[in-house]
């Protein structure tokens, strides 16, 4: 027996219906706002993960500036003293002889020393920069994630709304 024109007109408006549903569904689960606000994240955590492996690297070079730093005064500590013996004129010729031949080594030994300390200076300021590089993307990216979380936000329920009204369409019929 043929379905009369009213039953057909109406699975016709529930396959209409049912299609803007299952067009509504596929749009909630691919939504580029999402996709979106996704890429953002992970750019974001990105920016963090390397700012926070920038200030453990500074934090694990900072006790090596340090001890160049100690290191250097040492021998400078040294090299004033046996330069007040040697003005002074305090031993024998030879010891005088041997301590200015100390000296020299000293002063090698120090201009090394200094060399060394400059480049874990030179790697701090690296580092310094890196982290405020990262910072600064960090906080753009930030607002960035603010901002994609709201248009989402927004689509997400523009479109929960069109599909509620669309499942209450098909309710009523």
């Amino acid at each position: 027996m043929p379905a009369s024109i009213e039953d057909q007109q109406k699975v016709l408006q529930l396959q209409s219906i049912d299609n803007t549903i299952a067009g509504l569904s596929n749009k909630l689960s691919s939504l580029p706002e999402a996709i979106a606000h996704r890429e953002l994240e992970i750019q974001f955590n990105t920016a963090r993960d390397l700012r926070i492996a920038a200030e453990t690297e500074l934090k694990d070079i900072t006790p090596e500036l340090k001890r160049a730093e100690n290191d250097v005064e040492q021998v400078a500590a040294r090299e004033a003293k046996d330069e007040a013996r040697l003005s002074a004129g305090q031993g024998t010729p030879k010891e005088l002889e041997q301590m200015q031949h100390e000296l020299g080594s000293l002063k090698k030994r120090r201009a090394e020393l200094e060399e060394i300390e400059i480049e874990v200076m030179t790697r701090i300021e690296e580092i310094n920069l890196r982290i405020s590089q990262h910072k600064a993307a960090e906080t753009e990216l930030a607002e960035k994630v603010s901002k994609a979380l709201e248009l989402k936000n927004t689509a997400l329920a523009q479109l929960n709304s069109e599909l509620e009204t669309s499942k209450e369409n098909r309710e009523t019929l």
